[in-house]
This record gives C-alpha cells, sequence and structure tokens, in this order.
C-alpha cells in the first residue's frame, strides 16, 4: 500500500467511526522532559512538579511534563546545551546559564541590581517586561530557546565557617561561586578568590574545606543541610534570585497553539506563587537555621552591606562594562 492508498484509508475508517457513533482517537500526547538542578525542599524543586501537575491538569492529559531533578541530567552547561539542541526541552536555571549563547542575558542576574523580590519577578516576566520580551525573542533567534516564565528562589545570602562583615575578611579565602562568569566576578568582587563548584557537590566542598563559604537562598541552604558544615550566615541579600524557565523552540512549536497558552499561564501563575513562597520562607528559615546552629549577621551586627555593594559593583563593571543600559532598563521597571 502507497502512502496516498493509506492516508485514504484512514481517512475512510475514521469517516466510518463518526458514522457508527464512535469516538474518534484522541490527539497525540505531547510529553517534555524537565531539567533542573535543584534538590527535593527547594523552591525550584516545588516549581516544577508543580508546573508538571497543573500542565498535565489544565491540558486534560494532552500536554505532560516528566521532572529530572537534581543534576540528573547534567550541570548548568548541559541543561542548557540540552534545551539548545532538543535533547532536554525543558529546564530553569540561572540567566547567566545562558550567557554562552547570549552574553548580554545575564544582566538579569546582576548582583545588587534589584530593589526587591518583587521588582525582580516584574522585570523577569516574559508576557509583561518589555527588555524581557525583547530578551528572549533575541535568544530564540541566535539560540533556539524561548523564555516561557521565571521563579523566585529567594534572596542570596552568604555563608561560611567564620564570621564575614565586609570584603577585607574575606582576602586569600577561597569561596564558591556557580561556574559561570558573573558568579566568578561577583565572588572577586566580594573580596574572595573564585571557586567554581557545581551544586551537587558543593556539601563535600565545604566539609573538606577546598572552600570556606557559599552563597544561596536560604531554602537551599537549608535543604541541603548547609548548616551542617556552616557555621554563620551573612544578610547580604547581594541577589534577588529568580530563575528563567526556558524551552527548546522547536519543541515549543510542536505543542499545539492552545496548549501553548495554557503552559505559558501555568508558568507565570506558578511563579507568582514561588514569589509568595520564598518571601514568607525567608522570615520562617531565619529562625530555623539558628535552631539548627547557624549565627546570623546582618548591618545592626556590622555586616558593612554598603561596602560588599561597591566593590561587587565596581567588578561587574569592569568586567561587563556594556551593561549599562540594559541594567537601566531594569532598574526603571515598576
Amino acid at each position: 500500500m502507497n502512502k496516498r492508498q493509506a492516508l485514504k484509508s484512514l481517512a475512510g475508517a475514521a469517516a466510518l467511526a463518526l458514522s457508527l457513533g464512535v469516538a474518534a482517537p484522541a490527539a497525540a500526547q505531547v510529553t517534555i522532559r524537565y531539567a533542573h538542578v535543584g534538590s527535593e525542599g527547594d523552591i525550584q524543586y516545588w516549581y516544577a512538579e508543580e508546573f508538571a501537575k497543573r500542565v498535565q491538569d489544565r491540558t486534560e492529559g494532552r500536554v505532560k511534563v516528566q521532572v529530572f531533578p537534581n543534576s540528573q541530567l547534567g550541570g548548568a552547561q548541559e541543561t542548557v546545551d540540552g534545551v539548545r539542541s532538543g535533547a532536554i526541552p525543558l529546564a530553569h536555571h540561572e540567566f547567566a546559564s545562558l550567557a554562552r549563547l547570549m552574553p548580554e542575558i545575564a544582566a538579569f542576574a546582576a548582583p545588587f541590581i534589584y530593589r526587591d523580590g518583587t521588582h525582580a519577578m516584574a522585570a523577569t516576566d516574559p508576557n509583561k517586561s518589555e527588555i524581557m520580551k525583547e530578551m528572549s525573542e533575541k535568544l530564540v533567534k541566535q539560540a533556539n530557546i524561548r523564555i516561557i516564565g521565571r521563579l523566585y528562589r529567594g534572596a542570596r545570602q552568604m555563608t561560611a565557617k567564620m564570621a564575614v562583615y565586609s570584603p577585607a575578611d574575606l582576602k586569600d579565602k577561597r569561596f564558591r561561586g556557580v561556574p559561570l562568569q558573573l558568579w566568578t566576578t561577583m565572588i572577586k568582587g566580594m573580596g574572595a578568590i573564585p571557586t567554581p563548584v557545581e551544586v551537587a557537590e558543593l556539601p563535600t566542598a565545604l566539609m573538606t574545606g577546598m572552600v570556606i563559604g557559599q552563597e544561596n537562598p536560604l531554602t537551599m541552604i537549608n535543604a541541603n543541610k548547609l548548616y551542617e558544615v556552616q557555621s554563620h550566615a551573612m544578610l547580604t541579600s547581594h541577589m534577588q534570585n529568580v530563575l528563567p524557565v526556558f524551552i527548546n523552540e522547536r519543541s515549543w512549536q510542536a505543542i499545539p497553539e492552545k496548549d501553548r497558552a495554557i503552559v505559558a499561564a501555568v508558568a507565570a501563575e506558578v511563579g507568582e506563587d514561588t514569589l509568595k513562597l520564598g518571601l514568607e520562607s525567608e522570615v520562617k528559615l531565619i529562625d530555623e537555621l539558628k535552631k539548627k546552629g547557624m549565627t546570623f549577621i546582618t548591618d545592626k551586627d556590622g555586616l558593612k552591606v554598603d561596602e560588599f555593594r561597591k566593590s561587587v559593583g565596581a567588578q561587574v563593571n569592569a568586567d561587563f562594562p556594556t551593561w549599562g543600559p540594559i541594567t537601566q532598563r531594569i532598574a526603571d521597571v515598576k
């Protein structure tokens, strides 16, 4: 049977089914693999699970999302490369992880750039923020990747095996950074020796003394039990940690238009939920981590946040001199 005859046979079968009152075959299900590096207890883990659940419910099973957390499909570089090629259709990670594909997008992760979590979520909204919409469309053209949402993990805070009050306290100390250029810049600006470590290897690196400290949202610090290997937490809030949710463009277009709208709506909805969860959990986690033995240092205790802001800002300006217009537009978002 040739192709034309086969198509006629299928069409005839469908017509016969309808005439007999038999339901036509259901639309094909789209299954999307979703990768991220977060572990259970982290807001990003909750986001992916909740996103997958709501997408399947809202599309009545037409779109199914299979989540692979905890770096199961690789670290930052493997995740981004996978989404670009289509081997991994969907993922979330730091904006700076996309910098190899489009350097200027890392500006959305710049330290001390946002007023607070609400401002960070507004500036990175792919549906409402003009600067974010422009960046997403440019990323589609340059790397075949589309940003469809974002999630809020909370403000990133410093932890260490010692009290830290200013950049001078970190001089000649090895401090963990995410294995991305922006973190190398930031840690250098904080006065320390930048030491890239993948998140899955972080507890061991802290335990062995490979690095004396790190920085992350309190949710991650608690979920990964870093209080067992870190004695002090410094509330610098140097980053409002917003992660983009991005998808391979071919995978995106393979989803029927009606269901694409549902997926985008769910991404936005669950993202707003993470903002609420993140702001609430930060307050609770300080008390919880204190009970687990951590000492918190704030500006009232002598923490010189302005010195960190000035020193880090100078290093960012030196390493990323073209970011000025982008960061200004981000700052102007209401």
